[in-house]
Order: C-alpha cells, then structure tokens, then sequence
C-alpha cells in the first residue's frame, strides 16, 4: 500500500468519524478493515489515531485560519481532509509541502475544485502558524 492509498484509507476513518461521534476510533478502524476494499496500514492507522486524539486542538487551528467561516460551515469531506493534513504538518515529521499536496489531491477526487482550492489556502496559513 502506497502512503497516498494510506492517507485515502486515513481520510476515509475521519470521514467517518465525523458521523460516528460517539464510536471509539477503533472501533471504525476495524470496521473499515472488514470491508474487503480496504486494508488498513499502520501509517494509515497512526494518522487515524493522532486525528481522534488531537481533534480538539486540531479543529481549533483549523478555526484560527479560517477568514470569515466557521468550521460548522465546510462541508464535512473538507473537515476530514482538514483534520487529516493538520495532524500531519503538526505531529509528524512529514514535509509540509506533501501533506498539503496530498490533502489537495484527496479533495479533489472526494470533493469539488473549489473545495480544494479553499482547503490549500486554510493548509497554507496553518503551516505557517504551526511552523513559527
């Protein structure tokens, strides 16, 4: 499985956390692992779980740089792939440029050209808030 096939598999599992509030993360982990379109790697699941334990501060970040939204308003593809990109810049080593493009790839196969483009801006003021 490639890191970007991770990253969709991760999206997905905070795709679902969003409808899911009250489930333990891995309960829909192994959920998502049933399916027999899905395997689920440890990067995957890694991202997963730093998702589900650092959604509070994520989503806070994700709210300091929005201009004139809420997070209540972006549609819930955006919030995951949001999410998903934020944990990255902030708690891995992973090049910011990468997680960015990536979450902008994601979005565009799940969502709308529009919806990308809103989501590399928000990625862009957040890395340079987490990278002081």
């Amino acid at each position: 499985m490639t890191r970007h096939e991770s990253r969709e598999t991760a999206f997905i599992i905070c795709f679902e956390m969003l409808f899911q509030k009250e489930a333990d993360v891995e309960t829909i982990i192994n959920a998502a692992g049933e399916g027999e379109n899905y395997q689920i790697s440890k990067f995957a699941k890694d991202l997963a779980l730093t998702v589900y334990n650092n959604v509070e501060e994520i989503d806070l970040l994700i709210e300091e740089n929005l201009v004139k939204w809420s997070i209540g308003r972006i549609s819930k593809v955006s919030r995951a792939v949001l999410r998903l990109a934020v944990a990255e810049i902030k708690y891995t080593d992973i090049p910011v440029g990468a997680a960015v493009n990536e979450a902008v790839e994601i979005c565009k196969k799940y969502s709308t050209p529009q919806d990308s483009s809103f989501i590399n801006g928000v990625l862009a003021s957040v890395a340079k808030q987490v990278r002081k």
